[in-house]
């Protein structure tokens, strides 16, 4: 059948999570459980370091930023899956759609770029211990996380502004669980190269600036460590970079896992798989890494759990 022009777009359908109705409500509980965990361990993550005074530096604020970060990506796409899930209807409206599109950009590259902060402040940390409280001071934390919105924002207008103008066939059918971007541009019947070209350059050079960055600020680190005569010294520096450390890897290793499945492999089923290892995993284990391998936030949460029980009628 030839697939004709459509302009005006009604909705798309997600079909990338196929499942027999007998295992329906567990995947529902299973995905409300994953959301409910993620949402609820950020909040606390957040809470703990605006309610614990010795947690108001330069890095708890931007594990706060953050945990409030994974909190917007999880909602922008989990929610929208259990109700397709609970109503048993996949499809999402095309206003909807592009706007699933445009925050899932958003916020991914505001992950991206407040990783590459939180590198360069354990640079400034450990390489420049008496300066760091100067250079690092609360202004200039504000205007980082300023300028990684900033710049996350015109990433993900710039994609969704490049969608408006491209018309799609009357096959509106997604194979993924969200909108992904690339996704929806195979749908289009119009000329795609520009977008396919600014798909892989704009996040080339972004994501390319923040890794390198982040590289760049462990090599000096592992640097000012090694000059640490003291064994205890060593590790309470390298202590303070290992959960940002576990995060990173995390976080651009499902990034390369989803690369190479699509770039190796033709399967909708393994392309989903393993992009939902990078948009739902990370954010619902990242509380847990911070909490587990921290012991000032570790006591920080104690803190607010106890404090809120105590209050409780």
């Amino acid at each position: 059948m030839e697939l004709s022009n459509q302009s005006d777009i009604s909705e798309f359908f997600l079909i990338g999570l196929t499942y027999a109705p007998d295992i329906e409500s567990l995947i529902f509980t299973l995905f409300l459980s994953i959301y409910f965990v993620t949402v609820f361990g950020n909040i606390l993550v957040i809470l703990a370091v605006s309610s614990d005074s010795h947690l108001h530096t330069p890095m708890y604020f931007f594990i706060a930023n953050l945990s409030f970060t994974d909190i917007c990506i999880s909602t922008t796409i989990i929610p929208k899956m259990l109700v397709n899930i609970q109503t048993q209807d996949q499809s999402i409206s095309y206003a909807g759609c592009l706007s699933q599109v445009c925050f899932v950009l958003i916020f991914g590259t505001l992950e991206n770029c407040i990783l590459a902060v939180m590198a360069y402040d354990r640079y400034l940390a450990i390489g420049h211990p008496l300066s760091y409280t100067v250079i690092m001071n609360p202004l200039l934390c504000v205007l980082l996380i300023f300028l990684s919105l900033l710049i996350s924002i015109m990433y993900g207008l710039l994609h969704s502004l490049m969608l408006l103008n491209l018309s799609f066939c009357t096959d509106h059918n997604i194979f993924h669980f969200f909108c992904e971007l690339v996704q929806v541009i195979k749908l289009a019947c119009s000329d795609t190269f520009i977008n396919t070209l600014l798909i892989y350059t704009v996040p080339s050079i972004i994501g390319g600036i923040s890794i390198a960055g982040i590289i760049f600020s462990y090599i000096q680190i592992m640097s000012s460590i090694l000059k640490i005569s003291s064994v205890q010294g060593r590790n309470k520096a390298f202590s303070t970079c290992g959960s940002h450390l576990s995060v990173v890897s995390l976080f651009y290793g499902t990034a390369f896992g989803v690369y190479m499945s699509s770039a190796i492999s033709d399967s909708s089923v393994k392309n989903v798989v393993f992009s939902m290892m990078y948009i739902v995993v990370p954010q619902m284990l990242n509380p847990f890494i911070y909490s587990l391998r921290n012991k000032e936030m570790k006591q920080a949460m104690r803190h607010l759990i106890i404090s809120v029980v105590l209050s409780s009628p």
